[in-house]
């Protein structure tokens, strides 16, 4: 084992000549490589900083700004700087050891450094000016205006070369704080066709009384938050949505991602385990030297935060008694595994270098041959970090603070990610498609409760048959970032190959030392503890109603041959699947993201509006073709006009969330807005977007397509719907709600969402040509 494999690589024998050392060179070597690596990467990160740190700047940018400064003063005879050289030469500390001309040549240098930062910082805040306009996103698809193309060369003007993963960070603008009024009239708005007059009347002598006499008082304290923070939402909304939440994070707040539906790349547990956690670590080394490229939005012109990238690997929520943190280290060298109730730390470097798929196969085939039988309370440890989080910080201070026990969770926390190596198998069966999806997304929400550590920023989940997924933790980033480590994941695997007989590529390792068992003393009163948070977590899985499936009559390549916004399209037929599941319209959550702004997260467009509902309601009267299509489109209009709102900026909830807080620490009542953050959202949805379509040729091979993901319900008697829009002829959905009400059913949803799409297509009446 590695321990015992550790334990002789330094010893020493006490002898009457003194004492003899007797060191084993393989474990100088090893300690020597890895040292080398963690200087290699501090570098690299250095490096990147004062990369980054400059932007759009460079050391050539430098060199030619500097050299061509004082090439002009010597070669023309003057001084520019008006005497700012001489100065700067003469009272430099050293200036009294080096000629005049040396003098100059100093101060040049510094002076033409000066310059230089000047130029960086003035086409910075060019570039925060120029990204502030957001005229372009209400331009129709594929016509671009006069001054939206004056507008991008601009921006491409400004944005530098070669810009990394963080460069445009500093030149991100803050995201605006709207007006209090604005936002009110918005919300009234959206709640309109929710309520009756009587209620609506009522809402809307609050919203005024509000916007009238407390509402300035919180807004003047928003926007001094928004002048000095970077960004007036974002930390508030990790510590208050997520960090203080006490209730079980499996299913409410953790989401999952699932494998290709039709391909099976190898029926090897072990071995489809070696590519993906290969390709998961040459993804942290490329995130690690900012060699990832920068999303963009608009042809590659208008980039997006990058913020959320930084705690990907290497992160876990820590649990407290009242409110949660999010724990990161800059390094960590293993992973943790769980494979029936035993937990392993496996090293993934050795000789000074990233572990070979094979090598990392031979590591997964070392654990599941392991027969050894879990320590008592281990087999279901990780049930704490599915039930309540309340139990679970107390259980952690108590128990595991100290001893082995803290050694081992710190294994587990202080990991890149956590793999589990489950016992089932799970995959798309064309013969039995329905059932088989349903229990694939159970098994990645919530597994058995006890096999997936809940906590860590991503688990990787690898099943028996050699498929797989993920689960990832919400509060550090949302679903778009770990969606694009996904996507890497997913076009990484045929790349490295297999075998035929279905092993990873390579040869095992023939001094490679085996995974580490982690040791546990886990007393009788924690089992109980543990037993009570797996009680928790039971209730809460078993009441889960997952239902995934994926839309093949038609997708984006026909839809917008109807000139509709894809998104648009969809969100208008959940509003017509949910009327007809329940009879009533309800407050509708889609999530948009904020990554215009610096360290934007997440803002939600209210997808119920006057206009879908009165599309709604003409598909269930007896109205025109005509009539339904004029209605459609405005619906469309204004669905795409509220999530450009979001988008911007000017959004309705986060701000309304914003002054709520602000209430609560001066100590303020507003029935208003009580009222409106306690309102359900009992529908509840998300697009899942395809961000490297280069890594997926799907003309050539379909077969390729991501599955996507999904989430639990929001609220008991509502639906959570994630979609995936991927290629031109494809939709994969994922519907979950709760057994226990009786107003919900996932499967009879989806088949109101399967038919909503078809009713709404056939209004365009398209021939068969345009339909192929």
């Amino acid at each position: 084992m590695a321990e015992a494999h550790q334990a002789v690589a330094f010893q020493f024998t006490v002898s009457p000549d003194g004492i003899d050392l007797h060191l084993c060179h393989e474990a100088l070597r090893q300690v020597y490589l890895s040292g080398l690596h963690s200087w290699k990467k501090r570098f690299v990160r250095f490096k990147n900083g004062v990369m980054t740190g400059v932007y759009p700047g460079s050391p050539a940018g430098f060199m030619v700004v500097v050299v061509s400064y004082m090439s002009y003063n010597k070669y023309k005879q003057l001084d520019p700087s008006l005497g700012w050289i001489t100065k700067l030469g003469q009272h430099i500390p050293i200036s009294r050891y080096i000629s005049t001309d040396n003098q100059k040549i100093v101060g040049g240098i510094l002076v033409g450094t000066g310059l230089w930062v000047t130029i960086i910082m003035i086409m910075r805040n060019v570039l925060k000016c120029l990204l502030s306009w957001h005229g372009w996103m209400g331009e129709r698809h594929g016509s671009v205006s006069r001054t939206s193309r004056v507008w991008m060369l601009l921006v491409r003007l400004f944005s530098g070369r070669k810009p990394m993963l963080y460069s445009f960070q500093n030149s991100l603008p803050r995201l605006p704080v709207p007006s209090v009024k604005d936002t009110c009239n918005r919300y009234l708005e959206s709640v309109r066709p929710l309520m009756d007059d009587d209620k609506y009347q009522r809402m809307e002598g609050l919203a005024k009384d509000f916007e009238k006499n407390l509402g300035p008082r919180l807004q003047w304290y928003l926007k001094l938050k928004s002048w000095w923070a970077s960004n007036y939402v974002s930390d508030w909304w990790e510590e208050y949505i997520y960090l203080r939440g006490r209730a079980p994070i499996m299913v409410n707040s953790n989401y999952y991602a699932m494998d290709f539906l039709y391909v099976f790349p190898t029926s090897i547990q072990a071995a489809r385990a070696g590519n993906t956690i290969h390709a998961i670590m040459l993804y942290r080394r490329k995130l690690d030297r900012a060699q990832i490229k920068p999303i963009y939005l608009l042809a590659n012109k208008v980039p997006l935060c990058s913020a959320q990238w930084e705690r990907m690997f290497n992160t876990t929520r820590i649990p407290g008694v009242e409110t949660d943190s999010i724990q990161h280290v800059n390094e960590s060298k293993h992973i943790a595994v769980y494979h029936k109730g035993r937990f392993f730390k496996v090293w993934m470097f050795y000789d000074g270098r990233l572990l070979l798929p094979r090598e990392i196969e031979q590591q997964m085939e070392r654990i599941l041959a392991d027969e050894s039988e879990p320590l008592p309370g281990e087999e279901q440890l990780a049930a704490l970090t599915a039930g309540d989080r309340t139990p679970w910080a107390k259980a952690r201070e108590t128990y595991f603070s100290r001893g082995k026990n803290k050694q081992s969770l710190d294994a587990i926390e202080k990991a890149a990610f956590f793999v589990t190596l489950d016992d089932s198998e799970q995959l798309y069966d064309s013969n039995n498609p329905v059932k088989s999806l349903d229990c694939f997304a159970k098994s990645l929400l919530h597994g058995k409760c006890y096999d997936r550590w809940f906590d860590k920023s991503f688990n990787m989940i690898l099943f028996k048959n050699g498929t797989m997924g993920l689960n990832a933790e919400h509060s550090w980033a949302d679903a778009p970032i770990i969606g694009h480590l996904w996507e890497h994941v997913l076009s990484m695997d045929p790349k490295l190959g297999y075998t035929e007989e279905g092993h990873c590529v390579g040869k095992p390792h023939p001094n490679l030392p085996g995974p580490m068992r982690l040791q546990w003393e886990i007393p009788t009163e924690c089992q109980e503890t543990i037993q009570s948070s797996l009680t928790v977590a039971r209730a809460l899985a078993d009441d889960v109603d997952c239902h995934s499936f994926p839309f093949t009559v038609f997708g984006k390549g026909l839809i917008k041959k109807c000139r509709t916004s894809p998104d648009a399209f969809i969100q208008i037929a959940l509003q017509l699947a949910h009327y007809r599941d329940k009879g009533k319209f309800c407050l509708t959550y889609e999530a948009s993201m904020t990554r215009l702004f610096r360290e934007g997260r997440t803002e939600t467009v209210r997808s119920c509006t006057t206009e879908s509902c009165a599309f709604v309601r003409s598909m269930i009267r007896d109205e025109t073709r005509e009539e339904r299509l004029k209605l459609l489109k405005q619906a469309a209009e204004k669905h795409q006009s509220m999530y450009r709102l979001a988008m911007t900026g000017d959004g309705i909830d986060r701000h309304l969330f914003c002054l709520y807080v602000v209430s609560k620490y001066l100590g303020e009542d507003s029935a208003f807005l009580k009222e409106v953050l306690s309102e359900p959202w009992r529908l509840s949805t998300s697009q899942t977007p395809m961000q490297q379509l280069e890594l997926f040729d799907l003309v050539r091979h379909p077969e390729y397509a991501s599955s996507g993901g999904g989430f639990g319900p929001v609220a008991d008697d509502g639906y959570g719907v994630s979609y995936i829009i991927v290629g031109e002829n494809l939709i994969n959905f994922h519907i979950s709600s709760k057994f226990s009400s009786p107003e919900t059913d996932s499967h009879r949803f989806g088949d109101n969402i399967r038919q909503a799409m078809l009713d709404i297509l056939d209004l365009f009446q398209l021939d068969n040509k345009a339909k192929k």
